[in-house]
């Protein structure tokens, strides 16, 4: 019974493609920061929002992951043939940047995570370590089997979950603080409110979904390749709906683990005053000392937190230098795709490329970390309204989706995500002046 329990599941995770990689992709070291902040600050403050975002993240990536698969075309691309080339360019350069500050931050928590695993690995090896393997591998690794890597490392986000399971906690305070929306009016929670939209909602995962579908049209023969004018490939209803349940698995995997992360470090930093967290390495170091239920199970928390920052990194960088790629090569109308190789795609590649190194680079300057991550989350907090504007606009075009566009309860969710979206930029602009 067990047995077949296991390979019911082993066939779900084989069909599930793009919105799981997406789902774990955007709980990178950065956004790992993010919760553990909240945790650490709030307590169990912010746990309803992992309730609360979900239909809002499910419904907005289903619509990016609609146009991709439906088009056979990126979402720069479509969105630059409904309005114009100049949009596209300007929210492509933005994104590059963010992405490229998020990088950095997230192969500096990846360094940091290693010497608390290996304190005898110097933090500059790791650092180079990771950027080339990561560079690397996008380049000369086949998309097929890329893809499969990328997918298998979203395992690593059960070490978040293993670790809330070892912390521990009220169950009937957890269970409560899940469902009861927590509000205080102060302008730090109202930052941190933000910051976890942010975090959550970012351009990068819209643009990285549309584009990774479009590749799956490519890899399964229905188009010869991405952005081709002409482009019309034939989907079912049962494809749409696999990529329905796909994207779905792949945003309730993200919410549950910020919902673990914010209990992990809630039930420990929070209940012991250390609030000033600012990093997800830093959350690993700190949880050591405070846990504990039975022997070395501090050391054992610590040691799987920090392994799952090692691999959520391996699989959320990628994606973010993948998204640049893909958002400028369709601005600019280059070649672009995973599937080709560095002469059929050179630009994409160098994107890809010279994001992961300036990343990199980043690390050995006097910038701080922190303040460059506040002006990444300013970057996207802009960005993101008027993109999702866009989004819901396509989604709704006959022209485009035929008949597959949006359903009332998807404009809806997908118009309160662009106000709370909005919102929060005004909040952000005020609170951060003060």
């Amino acid at each position: 019974m067990l047995f077949k329990s296991f390979s019911g599941l082993f066939k779900f995770f084989k069909l599930l493609g793009p919105g799981l990689i997406t789902g774990a992709a955007d709980e990178d070291p950065a956004t790992i920061g993010t919760y553990s902040q909240a945790g650490a600050q709030f307590g169990f403050g912010f746990l309803w929002l992992a309730l609360f975002q979900y239909p809002m993240i499910a419904v907005v990536q289903e619509m990016c992951a609609r146009i991709g698969i439906v088009t056979g075309s990126g979402l720069g691309s479509v969105i630059k043939k409904k309005y114009s080339k100049k949009i596209v360019v300007i929210i492509a350069s933005l994104i590059l940047v963010a992405n490229t500050i998020n990088i950095g931050a997230d192969i500096g928590a990846m360094a940091a995570s290693v010497r608390l695993l290996v304190p005898e690995i110097p933090i500059a090896v790791a650092t180079v370590s990771f950027a080339a393997f990561i560079v690397l591998s996008e380049m000369l690794i086949p998309y097929n089997k890329y893809v499969k890597i990328l997918k298998y490392l979203t395992i690593s986000l059960l070490a978040y979950i293993v670790t809330a399971i070892i912390v521990g906690g009220n169950a009937e305070h957890i269970l409560g603080s899940t469902i009861v929306p927590h509000f205080e009016l102060t302008p730090a929670f109202a930052m941190m409110f933000v910051a976890i939209f942010g975090a959550t909602l970012t351009p990068y995962a819209f643009f990285w979904q549309a584009s990774e579908e479009a590749e799956e049209d490519v890899a399964k023969h229905k188009i010869i390749e991405i952005n081709q004018i002409g482009n019309s490939p034939e989907i079912s209803k049962n494809e749409l709906k696999a990529m329905k349940s796909d994207v779905a698995t792949g945003m309730a995997l993200s919410q549950l683990v910020m919902w673990a992360i914010i209990i992990t470090t809630a039930t420990t930093l929070n209940a012991n005053n250390i609030t000033d967290i600012q990093t997800a390495d830093q959350a690993a170091k700190s949880l050591q000392p405070l846990v504990k239920g039975f022997p070395a199970s501090g050391e054992l928390s610590k040691t799987i937190f920090a392994l799952g920052i090692i691999g959520t990194g391996l699989l959320a960088i990628p994606v973010l230098a993948g998204a640049s790629g893909y958002a400028l090569s369709e601005a600019f109308g280059w070649k672009e795709g995973l599937n080709k190789s560095f002469s059929q795609a050179r630009n994409f590649h160098l994107i890809i490329a010279a994001s992961t190194i300036i990343g990199l680079l980043i690390n050995f300057t006097n910038l701080d970390p922190i303040r460059a991550l506040v002006y990444s989350s300013v970057i996207n907090g802009v960005v993101a309204a008027p993109i999702l504007v866009a989004v819901i606009k396509v989604a709704n075009d006959k022209k485009i989706l035929k008949d597959k566009v949006n359903g009332k309860l998807s404009n809806v969710i997908g118009w309160t995500v662009v106000v709370i979206m909005g919102i929060s930029v005004l909040l952000m602009i005020f609170t951060w002046g003060h």
